[in-house]
């Protein structure tokens, strides 16, 4: 059996058992519980009453957190050579077409976020096996396939975020960084929380939200009360 550390024992000390908490207090708790030396993630985990290997029960959105995720965010936008500007003034980090096809056939993926347009989805499309598993290919639904390359790099670098429910009915999302106030991490939480349930499949029958969970890297994880963020 693992020994507790000293400072895992203070943690645990911290959270009582069985208790289900505000998501203010689970704001303010979760920094509490961090004992990282570096600037840990403030992640949540809700779990859904959804089915995901049905079409009518999956769920799938993108919403822009208030404050930001507080993470650097790269952007890759590949786009022909009339939007090039329009991209860079957005703040993309990198911007071009071919050459980064090229760059990614031969292995380059050191992006967070792909920018592209419908007309250049033929070309990033012959990329789908290097970037679907990262999780770095583009889609419509998440607003990264668009003309607004402008519009869609400045929300992703404000703090925009997509995401999606798992195989195991789960949503796994950052929504902060420790070193964020409490009042900051609730409000980024609040949002990804009701955006969740407004994407509610009308398929999808029983309880809706079964849980959440907010924690920090490493860090245990804090039992919310949906009605709180409701």
């Amino acid at each position: 059996m693992t020994k507790l550390t000293k400072n895992r024992k203070a943690v645990i000390g911290k959270i009582q058992p069985d208790k289900v908490y505000t998501l203010e207090e689970a704001a303010s708790l979760v920094k509490g519980i961090t004992t990282t030396k570096f600037d840990a993630s403030v992640d949540i985990d809700v779990r859904l009453g959804v089915d995901p290997r049905k079409a009518n029960q999956m769920v799938r959105g993108v919403t822009t957190l208030p404050h930001g995720t507080g993470k650097v965010i790269r952007v890759l936008a590949m786009v022909t050579p009339d939007k090039e500007e329009e991209a860079k003034a957005a703040g993309a980090d990198y911007v071009g077409l071919d050459e980064y096809v090229d760059k990614i056939k031969g292995g380059w993926t050191d992006v967070d976020i792909i920018i592209t347009m419908p007309s250049c989805m033929a070309k990033v499309g012959q990329l789908g096996r290097i970037l679907g598993p990262r999780g770095l290919m583009p889609n419509p639904k998440s607003g990264t396939v668009t003309m607004e390359i402008g519009k869609a790099v400045e929300d992703v670098k404000k703090g925009k975020i997509d995401f999606k429910v798992d195989k195991f009915g789960i949503i796994h999302a950052s929504v902060g960084k420790v070193s964020f106030e409490p009042a900051k991490i609730y409000d980024n939480a609040k949002e990804l929380i009701q955006t969740i349930i407004k994407l509610k499949p009308t398929a999808a029958k029983g309880t809706y939200v079964k849980s959440i969970y907010l924690s920090s890297t490493m860090s245990p994880g804090i039992q919310v009360d949906a009605k709180s963020v409701e």
